[in-house]
């Protein structure tokens, strides 16, 4: 019968799915467990040397299915413990054909030449910023933009006989008063007019 309603496409949640479902889920990988465990036959295998075995192709046929993601997600999920066995004895005989050290070999060798490959790339990353750092430094001016210089202004006496020093830039001598850089004085709120 048909499984899942009439949209059988969205996934169900573990509560709401049938009993139905229960037993197509388990007839699936009791199908895919068999088919891997089926043993090789060296008699009926006598292909090139490099040539995937029946097994390889299998397995390469799972990938290409997303049956190996689906297995992933079955192992991984908190709600699908009750698939765990079938998916783990799927998972061994996948690798049946492998040693541990094969594997672990294979692991780093991957992973390493990709290591080196992206620490070679962020090296050079590295160096092109580096470089550019030292580009932006040699265009920067020697003495920083804000500096404005000290001024002496002739014929405003400051305290004494001597002239006001001014140590802003020329652009701001238009607001310039006495009080400028002091403090204003602050005037408790019930005192203000």
């Amino acid at each position: 019968g048909a499984v899942g309603g009439p949209d059988s496409s969205a996934p169900q949640d573990w509560e709401q799915r049938q009993e139905e479902d229960t037993l197509l889920i388990e007839r699936i990988l009791l199908l895919v467990r068999n088919v891997l465990h089926v043993p090789p036959d060296p008699a009926e295998e006598q292909g090139v040397d490099g040539d995937a075995s029946v097994h390889d192709r299998v397995l390469w046929a799972l990938h290409i299915s997303g049956m190996d993601d689906l297995l992933k997600f079955l192992a991984s999920a908190q709600v699908e413990q009750q698939w765990a066995l079938h998916v783990l004895e799927i998972i061994s005989l996948m690798f049946r054909d492998q040693s541990p050290e094969e594997l672990a070999v294979l692991g780093q060798g991957t992973a390493g030449a990709e290591h080196g490959e992206d620490t070679r790339e962020l090296e050079s990353l590295r160096q092109r910023e580096l470089a550019e750092k030292r580009a932006r430094a040699l265009q920067r001016p020697t003495r920083h933009s804000r500096f404005g210089g000290s001024y002496v202004l002739q014929g405003l006496k400051s305290i004494g006989d001597r002239d006001v020093v001014f140590h802003k830039g020329l652009h701001n001598l238009k607001s310039y008063t006495h009080d400028l850089g002091k403090e204003p004085r602050r005037v408790p709120r019930h005192r203000q007019a």
